[in-house]
């Protein structure tokens, strides 16, 4: 009989250890996977910064675009009032106003262009910063949510083994004394 009783003691110490050992390495995973998650959280706040970056240099080329565009459209109506004059034409009146007021309107429209291009071209870039902010958040919350489970799952095991250790000693107090046996 007492080689019985020691056979379920280590089988149930045995059993308990396992628990133990499982219930660690649940843990370490949990850990593994909130760190990990923080890492690509981090790369993910990287990449926004970098997009915002991107917005406000779209914005400071579009507006260079625009004014080096005006300078351009600005030197065109001044070459077409110079041949004006050169053929003896009143630049301040009749056709040759309507051409001139022709350039700078186009030109204009032109402008509007280029800066509405940029707008939208730093649009695309703020979205996708704001989509690069939540995804860190998300993956944080992951993160987070991994380790709670990996510690829950390693409380389990824990627990587990403590009741393989409580089982087989009622088992062996019954064995033993008869605790639990009806008369």
């Amino acid at each position: 009989m007492a080689w019985v009783t020691a056979m379920l003691v280590a089988s149930a110490a045995t059993t308990a250890y396992g628990s133990y050992k499982q219930g660690k390495a649940l843990k370490k995973a949990g850990q593994a996977a909130q760190r990990s998650a923080e890492d690509e959280a981090q790369l993910s706040d990287y990449n926004a910064g970098v997009a915002k970056l991107q917005a406000a240099d779209a914005l400071a080329r579009g507006a260079d675009d625009e004014a080096r565009f005006r300078d351009q459209v600005k030197g065109v109506i001044g070459a077409q009032r110079a041949g004006f004059a050169a053929g003896n034409i009143d630049v301040g009146f009749g056709s040759a106003v309507d051409v001139q007021a022709d350039a700078a309107t186009l030109g204009e429209l032109d402008a509007l262009t280029i800066r509405t291009n940029a707008a939208r071209e730093a649009w695309g870039y703020q979205v996708n910063e704001i989509d690069l902010k939540k995804r860190g958040e998300i993956l944080r919350k992951e993160g987070k949510n991994a380790a709670a489970a990996g510690r829950a799952q390693a409380t389990a095991a824990y627990i587990g083994g403590a009741g393989t250790l409580l089982g087989t000693g009622g088992n062996l107090l019954q064995a033993k004394y008869g605790i639990g046996k009806k008369p």
